[in-house]
């Protein structure tokens, strides 16, 4: 398998700074998806699951005006509803896999994020987004007399909670980011110029972590609230305790034992 720096993608830019993986949608003029460039996103999805020289993804664009408009509204009219159900579905297998591997994702929104594009986004574990009000948000697929297919119509109320997720979807209505970040939809809210630079810190940041301790902590929260309670805590338990036999929990124990900043990144690559 290629890893992630080895990767030549058409819909997507890569790059790779430190330990950070940067994936930027690179379809002109607005990152609308097809089938092609989800199976590409896959292929990037795998790429840093299986690459340990990646320690923390991020997820942006490479266009001034759009994150992602969603779905081709072309692919739709043109392809067959088999072609399209099963690209939806191809997409939501996708999404699973970022949110199921043991990498934090972190999305960098810069432009507009509309329909498949939020789901994208919804798909990452933490969203930064420019305070620019000329930037719309939201899951207008209600338009075409559509539900969000890529995994919206479960994610949505999971970050935002029932009413508020079930409104965008039957509305159709848009939102600024400062009025996403009021809801919970994104985490951090910044000047436009200063997005992927705070994006990418907070990313650098994680990386300098444990990195089977924030893996592990990403899968208890994400596989765990899926569980009833007791299976959710025995799924916590089997995870903490896999951690013990790592090089990150020795290295943490002896640092803070010898009164020095723990190395997590050298032993834990040291070992690979």
């Amino acid at each position: 398998m290629k890893s992630f720096a080895e990767l030549e993608l058409e819909n997507f830019t890569t790059a790779v700074d430190g330990h950070v993986g940067i994936l930027r949608l690179d379809r002109p003029p607005a990152n609308a998806h097809d089938i092609d460039m989800i199976l590409e996103l896959e292929d990037a999805v795998e790429a840093i699951r299986f690459d340990d020289d990646i320690r923390a993804a991020v997820l942006g664009s490479e266009s001034e005006k759009f994150f992602s408009s969603g779905y081709d509204i072309k692919a739709l009219q043109q392809e067959s509803g088999d072609h399209i159900g099963y690209a939806s579905q191809t997409s939501k297998e996708v999404i699973m896999k970022m949110r199921t591997t043991d990498t934090i994702f972190v999305a960098m929104i810069n432009g507009h994020c509309m329909g498949g594009g939020l789901e994208f986004a919804l798909a990452c574990d933490f969203r930064f987004i420019g305070d620019d009000d000329d930037y719309n948000v939201g899951v207008p697929e209600v338009q075409l007399g559509l539900i969000p297919g890529e995994a919206g119509t479960q994610l949505l109320p999971r970050y935002i909670g029932r009413s508020k997720g079930l409104r965008m979807m039957v509305t159709g209505e848009t939102l600024s980011p400062a009025e996403g970040l009021e809801i919970g939809l994104f985490d951090e809210l910044h000047d436009p110029a200063d997005v992927e630079d705070e994006a990418m810190a907070f990313a650098q940041m994680l990386a300098e972590k444990p990195n089977k301790a924030i893996g592990h902590a990403k899968l208890a929260v994400n596989e765990g609230m899926e569980l009833p309670l007791w299976d959710a805590l025995a799924h916590e338990r089997e995870l903490q305790n896999r951690l013990f036999g790592t090089d990150g929990f020795r290295e943490g124990v002896d640092a803070f034992l010898d009164k020095r900043e723990p190395d997590f990144v050298s032993v834990e690559l040291d070992d690979e």
